[in-house]
């Protein structure tokens, strides 16, 4: 899986402002489910479309761009946590068990 690391509040300006649909996980790396989740999304990959953008953020080393994530997308900070992003809204989030790539590739086909 090709993620793409968040590492500072530019990216996010980025993808706060513009039109694409991308998808962001939201990983505590001290977390086990956080690991089923991720390994879950992993296991996956096969059925994510050509070109479509998955965001990582690791929220140990990043819990400010997590709250920002809050913030501006008006979105209850989770862990795990998926959120599908269209510029300023959210078109989608989930956390815990409930993260399925069966229910996010529909926002991204």
């Amino acid at each position: 899986m090709n993620w793409i690391n968040i590492e500072t509040l530019a990216q996010l300006d980025s993808i706060y402002s513009g039109e694409e649909t991308v998808v962001i996980f939201k990983h505590s790396t001290r977390c086990p489910v956080s690991s089923m989740a991720k390994r879950s999304l992993e296991f996956e990959k096969n059925l994510i479309p050509v070109g479509a953008k998955f965001y990582y953020l690791d929220l140990i080393a990043n819990r400010e761009i997590s709250n920002k994530i809050a913030e501006r997308w008006d979105v209850r900070h989770e862990s795990p946590q998926i959120l599908i992003l269209k510029g300023q809204e959210c078109l989608y989030n989930a956390s815990h068990s409930d993260i399925e790539m069966q229910d996010i590739i529909k926002y991204i086909s």
